[in-house]
């Protein structure tokens, strides 16, 4: 149930009660794509830097160790060891990006597996087992998620395809909820719109959707290579259409003014790699803007990454430190760069939950985006 708690212009401050607990939004979901953050990063790690929601992945899950495993193990909260929510990406856009020969029918996907080449079929039906098995909080719909390039004539029949995936896709959770042996039996589902950058056909698929009376909706099928323009101008034609009294999700978005602009458009929900990809290799966020750590002039620094940051790294390490230990190959440096990052995204939203109560949100962002792009 979501709960909204008040607006400032069209960004919302709301709660999202689910059965693992409540997600306050805005919100940005930490990704562990195969149930772990990537950078050694532990529960009690997720836990120490206020994460509120994981994401991990079906497609991936489902390849490796097999959501079957997953499920006899008692679902991946237990397999993780973490209480607190989680979303299952339906594996519709890893199998669109990943498999290279796929075949595309009204029943699913055939596709050969990126790890040892066996062959897969996934469908409504199986994504939502999978999910199922998984046991997450909230399973994301299996839909196709066509290139931004693709013309009309390509996007509206996919488009199409898509609703009709919805509807069975409902229809299987529903079955699925019901059947003794299934853990989480309470799952969520969250339907996806679709239609490039073609704003009539993203509208219309948004109101078929938003009569489907699902738990929440998602924009997909942005941040895949339109410009920052065209995906705003999406977002602000897409999301007066869909349910004010339900979550919105912008899938795989995005940088720190991406969000802050998608949540002046009333975007709820966010999701995405940079924060770990781009600690991975030494790039670290700040309000000043991202550094690279590996450039020569932190090589006698003392200072913390970012003053007056909370984070586990900041509060003991120098950027010289964590420098010296990138440049060594040392896990450690990895590490600490990949919590001040997500410590980083966690806490802005904080901040704009906060700014979004006070009623102010339009100042802060106007504040965050010019300190953001001013550097060092």
């Amino acid at each position: 149930m979501y709960k909204l708690i008040t607006t400032d212009g069209s960004a919302k401050r709301g709660e999202f009660h689910t059965p693992h607990g409540v997600i306050q939004t805005p919100v940005f979901m930490n990704v562990g794509t195969v149930a772990a953050i990537k950078g050694a990063v532990s529960t009690e790690d997720l836990e120490g830097i206020d994460t509120q929601v994981q994401l991990s992945n079906t497609y991936h899950l489902h390849v490796r160790p097999g959501d079957k495993i997953v499920k006899k193990l008692g679902g991946l909260h237990k397999f993780m060891s973490w209480n607190k929510p989680i979303l299952t990406d339906s594996g519709g856009f890893q199998v669109f990006s990943l498999a290279g020969l796929r075949k595309i029918k009204e029943e699913g996907v055939y596709f050969n597996s990126h790890i040892d080449g066996r062959k897969i079929f996934m469908g409504p039906e199986e994504s939502m087992e999978i999910q199922s098995n998984l046991a997450s909080t909230i399973a994301m719909a299996f839909d196709e998620c066509p290139p931004s390039v693709a013309d009309r004539s390509y996007i509206q029949p996919s488009v199409d395809r898509t609703t009709r995936w919805l509807e069975r896709c409902k229809k299987e959770m529903d079955r699925l909820n019901a059947l003794p042996d299934t853990i989480n039996n309470k799952q969520m589902l969250f339907g996806i719109n679709q239609g490039g950058v073609f704003d009539d056909i993203r509208i219309e698929h948004a109101k078929t959707i938003a009569e489907m009376n699902l738990d929440g909706y998602a924009i997909g099928g942005l941040a895949v290579g339109e410009t920052h323009e065209e995906m705003y101008r999406i977002i602000e034609a897409v999301v007066p259409y869909l349910p004010q009294d339900k979550p919105t999700y912008l899938m795989g978005v995005g940088t720190p003014i991406n969000i802050v602009e998608a949540v002046e458009r009333g975007v709820d929900f966010f999701d995405c790699v940079y924060p770990s990809r781009n600690g991975r290799h030494g790039h670290v966020y700040t309000h000043h803007g991202k550094i690279n750590l590996f450039n020569a002039k932190y090589e006698t620094d003392s200072e913390p990454i970012e003053k007056g940051c909370g984070c586990p790294a900041c509060r003991r390490y120098s950027r010289a430190y964590i420098r010296h230990l990138l440049k060594a190959k040392e896990m450690l440096g990895m590490r600490l760069c990949v919590l001040h990052n997500l410590y980083f995204y966690n806490h802005l939203m904080e901040d704009i939950r906060k700014a979004i109560e006070e009623h102010n949100f339009s100042t802060f962002k106007a504040k965050f985006i010019s300190d953001f792009e001013s550097g060092e």
